[in-house]
């Protein structure tokens, strides 16, 4: 399984920006698929984003669409959620890990969890609050 550290997050207000890293300290974050869940208090983990490591092809909930955006620098090992004009809907605790993400014909690209190779780490807890 492949173990990443998450970062940056804290207290913002509604309207605001923060920026989420996600690094990898024992292996190349190049080879594998990234994706960002969240946990808001009291529900379950949805995903957020996630981006391919073949061509950066990138995924979004409905939910943050044109509001955030992932991106990756391998030379970095790091990836990235950006996440601007931020609600108190987007409150909870924010998890990358490494995903499956593929293509298909009828359902075009999607992205999932996989026991071989996805391992949840403490995240990074947003809250955005007046």
């Amino acid at each position: 399984q492949v173990q990443l550290v998450e970062s940056g997050g804290g207290l913002v207000q509604p309207g605001g920006s923060l920026r989420l890293s996600c690094t990898a300290s024992e292996f190349a974050l190049g080879n594998y698929a990234i994706g960002w869940f969240r946990q808001a208090p009291g529900k379950e983990r949805d995903r957020i984003s996630c981006i391919n490591n073949k061509d950066d092809a990138t995924l979004y909930s409905d939910s943050v669409k044109g509001r955030f955006t992932i991106s990756r620098d391998n030379a970095e090992n790091t990836a990235y959620l950006q996440m601007n004009a931020l609600k108190p809907e987007d409150t909870g605790v924010y998890y990358c890990v490494a995903v499956f993400f593929s293509y298909s014909y009828y359902s075009g690209y999607y992205c999932r969890t996989d026991a071989s190779m996805t391992s949840w780490g403490q995240g990074t807890q947003v809250t955005v609050s007046s």
